[in-house]
């Protein structure tokens, strides 16, 4: 596998951090949890739903192929443990607020001492400089200062909603994954390791270049509603059927506005997909409201199954996971008690990635390095 032989020293918690060392685990790299000793150990071992084991949903799609120490980095005993698996880490990541590294004596400057080759990435809310910098925050609160919440406003009520994904989570995470594995390979050709500084809030702002339009180019707020990622565009857009359920429209090329026109006999009405998202566009958000309205999502599902657009019923993440493309995918892997874990999404022709089910057993302070 791809990452056979990096040693990975993970003290984050919840969701960026972990995510990202997981994947890394699924490709062959040996990852150790730092989890605080104080008889929990990584929040998510409790949040949410747990399986028949007694196992969080959470915790098992963070946390497979890895192993863990508990560790009380304030006792000196504890301390020494951590930096002699430092000594040898490839990669360190951690997700505290700015500072408290420093104070643990376990901060980028104490690793780099005894191991000058590493790769330490530090993933936190807003970066470990700035205004912002020791605002406690998570998901949310990111996302609400990076603009992003007030971009999920309704089409009809025109007021911010709760983000539905955790984005700058897993931006993060993914910005993380990249950054590291830039640094590994640099490391390869200078010998030297480097210090990640990866903000949740700037790879949140790094995701918006869709959207960022009106922004940079007119210097005033995103008209969300009448933009074409938020349904200002009839062909990019949410509908109602007859049953009380939706589909979308998730295409405004002018090609499947044509292929789907021609399809319901209204090809006149052309000319306004072909016009700037917003108000313009209005007509023909108007006719396919009342087109999709009058039949069933079945019967639309049969339909369009020959139209050459861009389209899909709205399921819930049960139907998704349900689906049988995602047991084509491996999106979804089956370990030895029958549990269901997330599968990993890069997939490689040679040396794939082959996640390990076990997991880490909080307390152990006897992890080492394979």
């Amino acid at each position: 596998m791809k990452l056979k032989g990096i040693k990975v020293l993970d003290l984050s918690a919840f969701l960026p951090g972990p995510h990202m060392t997981m994947m890394m685990a699924d490709h062959g790299a040996d990852v150790i949890m730092v989890e605080p000793a104080n008889g929990t150990g990584e929040p998510t071992r409790e949040i949410g739903q747990k399986t028949a084991d007694g196992v969080t949903v959470w915790f098992r799609n963070i946390a497979r192929g890895k192993r863990s120490v508990a560790l009380s980095l304030k006792d000196p005993a504890d301390h020494a443990l951590f930096m002699e698996l430092a000594a040898e880490a490839d990669v360190v990541v951690e997700a505290f607020r700015p500072g408290v590294v420093k104070r643990l004596g376990v901060d980028y400057d104490a690793v780099r001492a005894v191991n000058p080759s590493v790769v330490y990435c530090s993933i936190s809310a807003f970066g470990q400089t700035g205004t912002y910098a020791q605002k406690p925050a998570h998901d949310m609160t990111v996302q609400a200062l990076a603009g992003l919440v007030d971009l999920n406003r309704g089409l009809t009520d025109d007021k911010p909603a709760s983000p539905h994904m955790p984005v700058a989570d897993m931006a993060a995470s993914l910005m993380a994954l990249s950054g590291v594995l830039m640094a590994l390979l640099r490391r390869t050709q200078t010998g030297k390791g480097d210090y990640i500084d990866l903000s949740m809030f700037d790879a949140a702002l790094a995701w918006t270049p869709n959207v960022t339009g009106p922004v940079f180019a007119e210097d005033r707020h995103p008209p969300v509603k009448d933009m074409r990622s938020f349904g200002g565009s009839a062909m990019y857009h949410i509908y109602e059927t007859a049953d009380a359920r939706f589909l979308v429209l998730g295409g405004s090329e002018i090609k499947f506005a044509e292929n789907l026109l021609t399809a319901l006999g209204r090809p006149d009405l052309l000319s306004y997909a072909k016009l700037p998202p917003g108000p313009a566009q209005e007509p023909l958000r108007v006719f396919f409201k009342q087109a999709f309205a009058m039949r069933s999502l079945s019967d639309w599902q049969e339909f369009l199954h020959g139209v050459d657009c861009c389209w899909a019923p709205v399921r819930s993440l049960k139907d998704a996971f349900d689906d049988r493309f995602v047991i084509e995918r491996d999106m979804v892997l089956t370990d030895q008690d029958g549990c269901r874990h997330i599968g990993q999404p890069i997939r490689f022709q040679n040396e794939p990635g082959n996640p390990v089910f076990d997991l880490p057993i909080f307390g152990d302070k006897s992890a080492r390095w394979r």
